[in-house]
């Protein structure tokens, strides 16, 4: 069965950073797109990064400069290394593929104070 677990999260302070760590299990992270969402209170889940089976990543806007997404294949983990955090970054964090395609974990809060 194909599992993802989000861990990592936590509360820090604007201008801050954080690693986020998503391991799978029943699946291989390497040959497929992996991606980060998050979902703020109230608002709809958006994609913030995503990496390809080729290690080619794409980032939206909000975060572009700031995050970087990687992966090891030996771990079987995904990586978010998230910098210069901004209270507007406050969400759960999910991984799964690049097409939600995974029955989604629980996330990982991530809290960034003024």
């Amino acid at each position: 069965q194909e599992q993802l677990m989000e861990s990592g999260g936590g509360l820090v302070q604007a201008g801050g950073s954080l690693t986020l760590s998503c391991a799978a299990s029943g699946m291989f992270l390497g040959i497929i797109t992996m991606a980060w969402y998050r979902q703020a209170p109230g608002k709809e889940r958006e994609l913030v990064a995503s990496i390809n089976s080729g290690s080619i990543t794409t980032y939206s806007h909000s975060v572009r400069g700031r995050f970087a997404i990687s992966r090891d294949n030996a771990k079987n983990t995904l990586y978010l290394q998230m910098y210069s955090l901004k209270p507007e970054d406050t969400a759960v964090y999910f991984c799964n593929t690049g097409r939600g395609s995974i029955p989604w974990g629980q996330g990982t809060q991530v809290t960034v104070s003024s």
